[in-house]
Order: structure tokens, then sequence, then C-alpha cells
């Protein structure tokens, strides 16, 4: 079973999209933001893939990126980042930090599930 962190501030979403995921078969770890989903990572867990919100407190959505990116064995790991923000400088700051994607919420649930087959091997 693949695994895929979500990390959101808005615990609405993190319900929303680990219900749509689970369905899919999917494990799933959750983190609130930035700051503590690093924790895990650097604690051990190796997802297959992240899917990180930008806005958040503690520790935004691209500085997580850049961080996971220098952490041992993640330096390939898909990182979708879902939010709001659809600006394209903001989109170039995701991709210079290691972001593989971009989704703008709200995201419908198959298009979510076609992304994650397309940037996770054997998904």
């Amino acid at each position: 079973m693949k695994t895929i962190m979500l990390v959101d501030d808005s615990a609405t979403m993190l319900m929303s999209i680990k219900s749509v995921l689970v369905k899919a078969g999917y494990g799933v770890e959750t983190a609130s933001h930035g700051k503590e989903a690093l924790t895990k990572i650097t604690g051990g867990l190796r997802p297959d893939l992240i899917i990180s919100d930008v806005n958040m407190p503690q520790m935004d959505g691209i500085t997580f990126t850049r961080e996971v990116r220098k952490t041992a064995g993640m330096r390939f790991t898909p990182i979708l980042m879902l939010t709001t923000e659809s600006e394209a400088g903001k989109r170039a700051e995701g991709k210079a930090a290691g972001a593989t994607g971009w989704l703008v919420k709200p995201v419908q649930s198959d298009q979510l599930l076609g992304v994650i087959k397309q940037v996770v091997p054997g998904a």
C-alpha cells in the first residue's frame, strides 16, 4: 500500500482529502503544518507522496518542501502543493523549492487521484 502524507492547517481539508485517499486504497499520514510534518519525516517516515498546503502557521509549504528535499532519502519523493494560491510567482517559488506539481483548491477527487497516479509509480 502506498502512503501519502497530507499537510494542511485546515482540519476540514485534511479530513476531506484523507477520506478520498483512504477510499482509493492509500495509507494516509497527516500533519497540521510543515514543522509537524518535517518532524515525522526526520523521525523516519518515508511517504510515497506528500501533498502540502502553502499557507500554514509555524512552517509554510514552500519552506517545508525545501527542508524535505534536504532530508536523506526524500530527494525524489513527489511533492504536490494543494493550495488556493494560483499566481505564477508562487508556483515558480514552489517549483524552485522542489515541488513536483501544483493543484489549486478546490480540487475534484477524480482530478486529485489522476494526478497521484501520474506522479507515484505503481499508485
